[in-house]
This record gives C-alpha cells, structure tokens and sequence, in this order.
C-alpha cells in the first residue's frame, strides 16, 4: 500500500524470495551494452548478484558502483567495471531506499554510501528505486533518520549548525561504540538526523546543504523516475512518477 506510513505489513513471502523476484524484475530493466549504475545496501546487492548470473549466462553491461563494498560484489561476480569519470552517461541506475513517498522522492543513506549514490544518481538517464512496499510513507521522514554526509573537522560544529535547523543529528558509529565513528568510503562521518515527517523536502535539503561543513545529504528529491516495489504477497509492483507530483511546498524552518 504505497505512501500509507501506518499501514502494517505481515509478510506471506519469506524476504530473501521477495528480493530475488525484486532482483529479476529489477535486472530485466537491464540491456546489452548499457552502462549501468549499481546502489548499494541489501536490496540493492540482490539485483547485483542477479545481474551477475547474467554475465555469467552471456549478458554484457558496463557497471558503474557506488561504494567500495558494491564495487568488491560486482567484481568478484564478473561484472565489468568503470568509475563514474570515465565514462559520459550512464543508461540506467538501480538503487534501494530507506523511505520512499508518493512523489518517489526517497531518503537513502542507511548503507552509508549516499554521497557516491547520489553523484551516481544525478548521472543516470532514468533511475529506478527498488524496496519493498514497507519502505512507502507519506513524507520523507516519517519512520527514518536523514543520514548527512559532513566533514571531519570541525564536526561538532557542524553537528549544531544542523541542529539549529530544527532537526536532531546524532553521529553514527560502529555497534554503538562512541568511540568507533562510522566512516565513509570517501572520509566523511555521517550524522543520522531525526526530522519527523518532512513537510517541504526540497527547502529542508537547500538549507542543509547551505550549513558550512556538510557534504551531502539523503535526500534524493525529483531524481527517480519509477520505483519498483515487493509486496508482502511477493508481488512487484511499478510506480511511475510524473511531473504534477513533483513539487514541495515551501518550507518556513518547521521540518515537522
């Protein structure tokens, strides 16, 4: 039930079959001799080792990763490599979501890859979300923290120019463990930003990459062109996004 933050799901398919029928859908999307981008986090390896035993069955594609992890997936699986320079465009991205609204605008992050996802993203002629029907509600922000991408120095500074945006950061570590800060593929920290439902995302994520130290945020706002999504049945259903959904009203500093 697409959107519907209170709707409850009780699962009738086991997960793991549920992402293989995602992955085959998700894969079936995928040409020869696409240049394709490849998300990362579960669902997204799903699709990634689909794709796999479909080089090893003669499929040739051009993938692009976006994080470290993925990277090591897709090569041991056989999958011919390029990084984003060197190549013009990429013909198709497939990724997971934390949360996915009815816009399609999404809040990714939760594998703490979102900075190389979203430059990625921004580089795809189409872009597709892949996520169970869970993952639906009716504002970003609903049930998942906002994962920003800051800098390391000088993070406790950045932490509260965030919070003075009226949202919550917290640092994410490694089992919990203070001492032990989650670190990027690219060097960054990420800080998980309680919000609530978000009432004007596109304003809510101008101003947080306005604040002086951060790198990227995990909203990914007009960029997905459709989204396929599991229901607990293990169906897989296509949502389509069109241009009347894409707006957001004005945001006035109240993320809630």
């Amino acid at each position: 039930m697409p959107g519907q933050s209170s709707f409850i799901e009780i699962p009738r398919v086991e997960l793991g079959e549920r992402l293989q029928r995602l992955a085959v859908a998700a894969a079936d999307l995928v040409m020869p001799g696409m240049v394709v981008g490849l998300g990362t986090g579960s669902t997204a390896d799903a699709v990634t080792r689909e794709l796999g035993r479909r080089v090893a069955g003669g499929l040739i594609f051009t993938a692009v990763p976006t994080s470290d992890r993925t990277e090591v997936l897709a090569r041991d699986l056989g999958i011919p490599l390029a990084t984003l320079d060197e190549i013009d465009r990429i013909d198709l991205g497939i990724d997971g979501a934390d949360e996915i609204d009815p816009a399609l605008d999404a809040i990714k992050g939760r594998g703490g890859a979102l900075l190389r996802e979203k430059l990625v993203a921004l580089s795809c002629d189409d872009y597709v979300l892949v996520a169970t029907t869970a993952k639906s509600v009716d504002r970003p922000g609903a049930r998942t923290p906002l994962p920003i991408e800051i800098v390391t120095f000088g993070r406790s500074q950045t932490a509260k120019r965030l919070a003075r945006l009226g949202i919550s950061p917290e640092p994410r570590t490694l089992d919990g463990d203070p001492t032990r800060p989650w670190v990027t593929d690219s060097g960054g920290l990420i800080m998980d930003c309680a919000t609530g439902p978000i009432a004007a995302p596109s304003q809510l994520a101008a101003a947080i990459k306005a604040v002086p130290g951060v790198v990227e945020h995990g909203l990914f706002l007009g960029i997905a062109r459709s989204a396929l999504q599991v229901d607990p049945d293990g169906q897989v259903v296509r949502r389509e996004r069109t241009v009347a959904q894409s707006g957001n009203p004005q945001w006035s500093g109240d993320v809630s």
